[in-house]
Parts: structure tokens; sequence; C-alpha cells
């Protein structure tokens, strides 16, 4: 008997880490691991898709969890609270 009802758990290769402070004076900023590696930061999500592009990864869709995955906070979460 398989299992239908097994949850499916995506592995994408993009993955954009939780927010974090940087220098003084300086705006916060994300990781960004490309296939489980630190590819770059990121201050935007245009930062976020040319770091992807710069790894050969093109992103169409910034919501799927098959392509990338959000880590402490959206896509929309770019400044401290």
């Amino acid at each position: 008997m398989t299992e239908q009802a097994a949850p499916h758990i995506s592995r994408p290769r993009v993955m954009v880490l939780g927010l974090s402070p940087g220098k003084p004076g300086e705006a916060p900023f994300r990781i960004v691991e490309i296939d489980g590696e630190v590819s770059g930061a990121a201050r935007t999500v245009t930062d976020v898709l040319e770091v992807a592009a710069a790894c050969g990864i093109t992103i169409h869709d910034l919501d799927d969890p098959d392509v990338v995955r959000w880590v402490g906070g959206g896509k929309y979460t770019w400044k401290l609270h």
C-alpha cells in the first residue's frame, strides 16, 4: 500500500534566509543560498532575482515553494521591526 496522504516536501534550489541587521548605517540584508551554498546577499526582491540569475536560475513565480523558500519572513520582509 502506498501513502497517498504523505506530505510533499519540496527542496527548492533557492533559499532566502532571515533578515540580518548588517553594519551600522547600512540596510538590513538576507542571505541567498543556491543549491545549499551561500551565493549572495539581497536587500530587495530584485537582488534575489539577480543572484539566482547569476547562478543560471530564472524565477518566474516568487510564491512557488518548489522554486523559492522564504525563511524568517516572506518576500516583503526587508526591514527590521
